[in-house]
């Protein structure tokens, strides 16, 4: 049953919704942003390809290409502590039972099976607190949440590694699962609908092909191209730092697979506070956008510092992961503050599934991709220089949407 609060205690309780949403996400990404930190052992053990290293990671992101869309639409219909509680729940599941995986396409299916349920906690969390908290202080509530990300992110480069040297890599599903049943019901206890609030009456729409077409529509709202150009490149710079970060200084600078999960931990972590830092930025912004365009500028910086300049100390190391770690996953707070911005009150939970649903495009692709080249070249060198490319190429088209629309401002 949903409970709905009063005004007056709702402007207190909303923090704690911000917390238990927080707290949800990384409960739910915790694995799937760490398995990049045990790769190492996985790949050993299973005698993997990079190519079916980053498979593994694209098997959990396959489902939200069409589970973002629905996940959305169902958070139109129905309470987020529904839709975020049973898709974490889900997660958890599927990642204990993974433990019992005796192969590689045995652990692919129950990866799979991870990506149904975490469709609901991105869109789901993010139009919690988007319900829950107004325009001037959306952008810093959303990236407190969206923060949860590279917090549990974080977290997981620390202890999956720990879990995998002493009782085997397998037992890091079964943390990883116990945690996200943990988050699921937290939020299911938690979870409120903010006093006050008024359902939007939804117009006939007719038969389901044309809602669906309706719904697929708004890819052509200008805004949805700013999106949809810089989401694309960055999340991409975001599973390439994931992923291969680890592999890279392990193969490259012969690191220990704990020093180079450390410097994933230094990247997660300032990505912490990048994705709150820079939402908060957002508010005070003319324009809730421009904090995404530094951050592919920097980002572009940062890769090229990565791949061209010599890096012969681990203090300056971990300077260029923090860097990167703050633009390359601090972007996406303000960027989904946006996305929510620019939707229609009665299709907030659709257009971020939509969103999302449109980067899932890069994250199931991407990891294999960089794998391939990884594998064809024996070098890093290509898989880097394709996230430059690709980072370049989102943003120049984002600075002419920008121009574009400030041409129509004018007019």
């Amino acid at each position: 049953m949903t409970i709905l609060l009063p005004i007056t205690s709702a402007q207190n309780y909303r923090w704690i919704i911000l917390l238990i949403a927080t707290l949800a996400q990384a409960a739910a990404c915790f694995f799937v942003q760490g398995i990049g930190a045990i790769s190492v052992y996985i790949q050993a053990d299973m005698a993997l390809s990079a190519f079916q290293i980053g498979t593994l990671v694209s098997a959990a992101q396959l489902v939200p290409l069409v589970g973002l869309l629905v996940a959305g639409e169902l958070l139109d219909r129905f309470s987020e502590r529904l839709v975020v509680g049973v898709g974490t729940l889900v997660v958890g599941i599927a990642l204990s039972a993974a433990v019992l995986a005796e192969s590689y396409w045995a652990m692919l299916l129950f990866l799979v099976i991870v990506g149904a349920g975490y469709s609901t906690a991105q869109p789901g969390g993010s139009k919690s607190v988007a319900a829950w908290f107004d325009k001037s202080q959306r952008g810093f509530a959303m990236g407190i949440r969206q923060a949860g990300l590279p917090l549990g992110g974080a977290l997981a480069a620390i202890i999956l590694p720990t879990v995998a040297i002493n009782w085997g890599w397998r037992a890091s599903f079964l943390v990883g699962g116990l945690i996200a049943i943990f988050g699921a019901l937290v939020f299911m206890l938690f979870y409120r609908t903010p006093g006050g609030v008024v359902p939007v009456a939804r117009a006939s729409e007719g038969s389901v092909t044309n809602v669906v077409l309706s719904r697929l529509a708004m890819i052509r709202e200008p805004a949805m191209k700013q999106i949809m150009a810089s989401g694309i490149s960055l999340i991409s710079v975001q599973y390439g730092i994931l992923i291969f970060t680890v592999l890279y200084l392990h193969s490259r600078l012969q690191m220990e697979v704990l020093q180079a999960a450390t410097l994933l931990f230094v990247a997660q972590g300032a990505g912490v506070a990048g994705r709150i830092l820079l939402a908060a930025w957002s508010d005070r912004c003319r324009s809730r956008y421009f904090p995404v365009m530094v951050c592919m500028v920097a980002v572009i910086v940062g890769l090229l510092v990565l791949v061209w300049l010599p890096l012969p100390s681990t203090l300056m190391l971990s300077g260029l992961m923090a860097w990167l770690g703050f633009f390359g996953f601090g972007w996406y707070g303000p960027w989904v503050a946006y996305v929510a911005e620019s939707a229609p009150a009665d299709k907030t939970g659709f257009v971020l599934g939509l969103a999302m649903a449109i980067n899932q495009l890069a994250i199931v692709s991407i990891p294999p991709l960089l794998g391939w080249l990884l594998d064809i070249s024996g070098s890093f060198m290509l898989g880097w220089s394709l996230l430059i490319a690709m980072t370049l190429l989102g943003l120049l088209m984002t600075i002419q949407r920008q121009g574009e629309n400030n041409e129509s401002d004018r007019v």
